[in-house]
């Protein structure tokens, strides 16, 4: 039987192709159609091989990763995975790469035992499998600001209920997607608190560009920090963050426990943790993303009494986690992603007249 998900390897270390190539085609139901050292010589396999999914370094001579990837989503959009370096630099241009319209990103292998390499070997055939059926080519990408909004609000006169919280819980895809709901939203919401998976190293940038197109203030999560309204807390990488009652308020709390659904930060310790101590004062929006955390969380969320939403298969790039919440009946409301921000709004607040004055 042919294989069925054809790929192509770009990447200017031969070292990197190789070892690419052998993992990749160890995969049954995968084949490495070609590779290629710089852009250039990619631009031309690709119209000639049709590949179905790209591995894209982002450094690299003659045209680098992130220009040659502006290219590809212009003239023949497809799901190509960035490769990239953990490092603050290598953070800031795969966020990047993500809000150009990449499908998702893997660090460079750095394997020092057999166990280490293994956990590698799933993860990179996982989101090409992922990357094959994704919407990606579908999704449409948004233009942000680089500068923080005016403090509007898709209500009139909006004012946030006390004692309540959203919280919201992505994957893949999840870093364009949460953007476009915190984008929306205005200065005074209620407060927010994201469990996104992420690398440690990268959840700094992220929460710093976040910060920089949003009415609210975001930033990552400090280990017993006070959570007050207009505030977002991002879960660090590497830690899972929980909300814990504190006399009379909440905090956040972070912690390097075991990995939960193979993930550090997990959505379902985030949202269990909500559950538990607001109920019914919270309301929670799990998007795209690979697998099927969150989805018991959310469960755990509706039977509280709190107001669940998940996003919608056809605005999703992967409708890993949002599907498993579905099969589960964990949700309020299925949503398309721009109407996620307004049904967040609905639920944490009214209108200064009593009324919640929903615009558009």
């Amino acid at each position: 039987m042919s294989k069925s998900i054809k790929v192509l390897i770009v990447d200017d270390s031969a070292l990197i192709r190789k070892m690419l190539k052998e993992i990749i085609s160890h995969a049954p139901d995968m084949e490495v159609v070609g590779t290629a050292s710089d852009p250039l010589i990619a631009r031309e396999k690709i119209k000639r091989l049709h590949p179905d999914v790209l591995t894209l370094d982002i450094e690299m001579p003659k045209m680098d990763g992130i220009s040659f990837l502006k290219k590809i989503m212009s003239l023949r959009p497809m799901p190509v995975i960035m490769i990239s370096t953990l490092t603050e630099k290598g953070a800031q241009v795969t966020m990047d790469a993500l809000a150009i319209g990449a499908f998702d990103f893997i660090a460079k292998p750095q394997v020092n035992d057999e166990a280490e390499l293994l956990d590698y070997e799933q993860e990179i055939v996982e989101k090409i499998r992922a990357a094959a059926t994704s919407n990606i080519a579908k999704v449409e990408r948004s233009t942000f600001r680089d500068s923080k909004p005016a403090a509007t609000s898709l209500y009139d006169n909006f004012v946030p209920y006390k004692n309540f919280i959203a919280t919201i819980g992505a994957s893949t895809g999840g870093t364009e997607a949460i953007k476009e709901v915190l984008s929306a939203l205005p200065a005074n919401c209620p407060p927010i608190v994201i469990a996104q998976h992420i690398p440690e190293s990268f959840s700094h940038s992220f929460a710093r560009r976040l910060d920089l197109c949003c009415a609210m203030n975001v930033h990552e999560a400090m280990h017993g920090e006070r959570i007050k309204s207009g505030n977002v807390y991002i879960a660090p990488g590497g830690q899972h963050l929980y909300v814990k009652r504190d006399g009379t308020g909440c905090v956040c709390q972070l912690s390097g426990g075991v990995l939960v659904n193979r993930h550090r930060p997990s959505v379902d310790v985030l949202f269990a943790s909500v559950a538990e101590v607001y109920g019914r004062r919270s309301c929670a929006a799990l998007l795209t993303g690979m697998g099927a955390d969150g989805a018991k969380g959310l469960l755990q969320l509706k039977q509280a009494g709190a107001h669940t939403m998940v996003q919608d298969q056809a605005t999703s790039v992967v409708w890993g986690m949002p599907g498993v919440a579905v099969s589960m009946m964990a949700h309020n409301e299925q949503l398309p992603l721009d109407k996620v921000a307004k049904s967040i709004l609905y639920q944490s607040g009214k209108a200064e007249s009593g009324k919640a004055l929903l615009k558009g």
